[in-house]
């Protein structure tokens, strides 16, 4: 199916199920995190994902300003296991930015990332504002994007 990017109401009841179980295979079983996955903001924001044979393989969450933080933000960033290490993650971050500017029509932008991803982010311009901190028992860093 490749890379589609939709609302909330748009998405169909089998996308918005495959999503979300694999939000939770990543971030509660993998990471051994257990939080509230569905926290209610799946309902303002986008939802860019890559399809492969039925399965979810990467997906991203992405706000406008205003609505996680006052410039525009993703998160929920996830790169199914099996297809890490291919420059799946590159992609979708490409996308994501490119959607943030293109679509939204902003220019800044601020995530909150796990802190072993800092270099990953900084190599498409994210710099990081905060000291590490633990967010649900995980090391985490705020970084932004200024375009």
């Amino acid at each position: 199916m490749g890379w589609t990017i939709k609302s909330f109401h748009e998405l169909t009841s089998e996308q918005l199920y495959k999503i979300i179980k694999e939000r939770i295979n990543v971030f509660v079983v993998e990471q051994d995190c257990p939080y509230p996955e569905l926290d209610d903001k799946d309902f303002v924001a986008y939802h860019l994902f890559n399809e492969e044979d039925g399965e979810i393989i990467a997906y991203a969450r992405i706000f406008s300003s205003g609505l996680y933080y006052d410039e525009a933000s993703f998160g929920r960033v996830i790169v199914k296991e099996t297809f890490r290490k291919r420059g799946m993650g590159r992609e979708l971050l490409k996308r994501a930015i490119s959607f943030i500017h293109d679509e939204l029509k902003e220019n800044d932008i601020k995530i909150q990332a796990q802190d072993y991803l800092r270099d990953f982010y900084a190599s498409f311009q994210f710099k990081s504002i905060t000291d590490v901190y633990l967010e649900d028992n995980i090391p985490h860093v705020d970084m932004i994007y200024k375009r």
